[in-house]
């Protein structure tokens, strides 16, 4: 390798010039310091194009040395990619596994594709929002999910202040404000009408097996989370009195933790169209687990699948539901679409918000901010029947 014949700058002793093979004239500069632990080093850069450039970024470094950051200094070359890997692989074990498993994908699917090549201590807040925030707003998430990205980024970052890596978290006053005119509520577009919803579930019964049938009966009938619905046990179904009680969920990893929140523990009555649907599916499932050499108890997770006689994943219930949606030809959902489902028909027919909150284990308060839409439309469809009603009795003209 080529050895560099360095020409001292008059401007500071550790500053240098140098010509490349090409014969051009770059600048480099090494500067000798002591770390926190005593020891002698050198911080060096070559390749700056011109000598102010070179100067400025030899000064940022006294700085950090005469501040006793040496930290900082070493990791000056530090990735968004590899320091959010390290803090992934630092934190994780004291995560529950959802928690990790929402993580694990929000850094691989977002933040190294769109951020990870960007220094850690060069990114800005103008470039954080052109490029991470701007870019979840193309992808058109919803809002709530892009602060909740958003967040954790935070928390990463927050990390590496406290690792002395960074000297402040220059993210935490961004305002994400929602931009109602070309990003629609995800509820408003997750869900299906009373005659999709049938002619889904009509198409599922006759072309799924009875473990994809049951589970999205179940979904459309309870306003079930999917965790909560993976996460039901035989001892969790009070056929005598009708009852569903929600007590666990069941996550992508397998892990089983608690409901989502205080509200999300909850005893609700299903009908006999679901009752009888897993009465003949509880019959099948203990054929099924004999086969496989198992025997039901009442701690038995409720939907497994056909072929391997394990619990029902994410993954099965995504595949089947967007073969399902083809068949049946109606609005393409998720697993959670048929929570919304629920929800917005309940709404449609005029059953009071405590019960539909009680039934989704929310607050009322949630269920009018997330189905705003819905009760507006009813809203609107209560004042015409108001009026409708007076001119039926009366022919009230509205005026004298």
């Amino acid at each position: 390798m080529r050895k560099l014949k360095l020409y001292k700058s008059k401007k500071d002793p550790e500053l240098y010039y140098y010509f490349n093979a090409k014969g051009e004239k770059l600048w480099c500069f090494r500067h000798k310091y002591y770390d926190d632990s005593g020891e002698r080093r050198e911080k060096s850069r070559q390749g700056i194009e011109t000598e102010i450039e070179a100067l400025r970024e030899l000064l940022d470094v006294k700085a950090l040395t005469l501040r006793g950051a040496s930290k900082q200094i070493e990791s000056d070359q530090l990735t968004v990619s590899q320091w959010i890997d390290v803090w992934y692989k630092s934190n994780k074990s004291a995560w529950k596994t959802s928690t990790r498993n929402h993580r694990k994908q929000l850094i691989q699917l977002h933040i190294k594709p769109m951020l990870g090549h960007y220094k850690l201590q060069k990114l800005d807040k103008m470039t954080y929002k052109r490029v991470f925030i701007n870019g979840l707003l193309a992808k058109k998430l919803s809002i709530s999910t892009i602060k909740l990205y958003h967040q954790v980024f935070k928390i990463a970052i927050n990390a590496a202040v406290d690792d002395e890596i960074l000297t402040r978290n220059r993210f935490n006053k961004i305002v994400i404000k929602d931009p109602a005119s070309h990003i629609k509520n995800r509820a408003e577009e997750n869900f299906l009408t009373v005659e999709e919803l049938n002619k889904l579930l009509s198409v599922t019964q006759s072309k799924a097996n009875i473990t994809v049938y049951t589970i999205f009966l179940l979904l459309a009938y309870t306003g079930l989370r999917r965790g909560e619905a993976r996460g039901l046990q035989w001892n969790n179904i009070d056929f005598d009195n009708k009852t569903l009680t929600v007590e666990r969920t069941k996550d992508d990893g397998g892990g089983v933790r608690p409901p989502k929140t205080k509200n999300s523990y909850r005893t609700i009555l299903i009908d006999d169209v679901l009752v009888q649907q897993l009465k003949k599916y509880q019959v099948w499932c203990k054929e099924t687990l004999i086969r496989f050499g198992k025997k039901m108890t009442n701690d038995t997770f409720i939907f497994i699948s056909q072929k391997h006689c394990t619990p029902i994943s994410d993954t099965v219930m995504n595949y089947n539901l967007d073969n399902m949606v083809n068949m049946a030809d109606v609005n393409r959902i998720t697993p959670h679409g048929f929570r919304h489902t629920h929800a917005t028909i309940l709404i449609s027919k005029g059953v009071n918000v405590k019960v539909i909150a009680d039934r989704l284990g929310n607050t009322p308060a949630m269920v009018m901010e997330i189905y705003s839409h819905s009760f507006k439309q009813l809203e609107a469809e209560s004042v015409t029947l108001f009026s409708e009603s007076l001119e039926t009795v009366g022919g009230h003209s509205g005026g004298r």
